[in-house]
């Protein structure tokens, strides 16, 4: 109930006006919401907060992770360049990265897979996010 009630009151800022190309999974352990959006277009904080995590991987490309309150992480994968550095504070719709097309196999254009956690789980964020 506590978690019902703590993510109610959020406004989630959407991190980029798009069209949804791949949704949430768990079943299939895809656990965000995958957006297409035009080349260079920058994505943005879905809440205040600060930066815990940028860095490149063979499989997401450049990522970027947001630590915010009430123990929500947000997650942005795919990205062409980041636009802030671990431990950079951010207000909610400040942009944070450049869309991009970085690091998957399976790609239709530039595109962001977004996450939201929760004390550890994955949530899914079209229940929270209209994009």
């Amino acid at each position: 109930l506590e978690s019902v009630v703590s993510l109610a009151g959020l406004h989630f800022f959407p991190p980029v006006k798009g069209i949804i190309s791949g949704r949430f999974d768990e079943r299939t352990k895809h656990f965000g919401t995958d957006i297409v959006a035009k080349p260079k277009s920058s994505v943005s904080a879905v809440l205040d907060g600060t930066v815990i995590f940028t860095g490149w991987t063979m499989e997401t490309g450049f990522v970027i992770q947001i630590q915010h309150t009430n123990n929500i992480v947000s997650i942005y994968k795919h990205n062409a360049s980041l636009l802030k550095e671990t431990g950079d504070l951010v207000k909610a719709g400040e942009p944070i990265s450049i869309i991009g097309n970085s690091g998957e196999l399976y790609t239709s254009g530039p595109h962001l897979h977004f996450e939201i956690w929760y004390k550890g789980s994955p949530l899914d964020p079209e229940k929270h996010i209209l994009f």
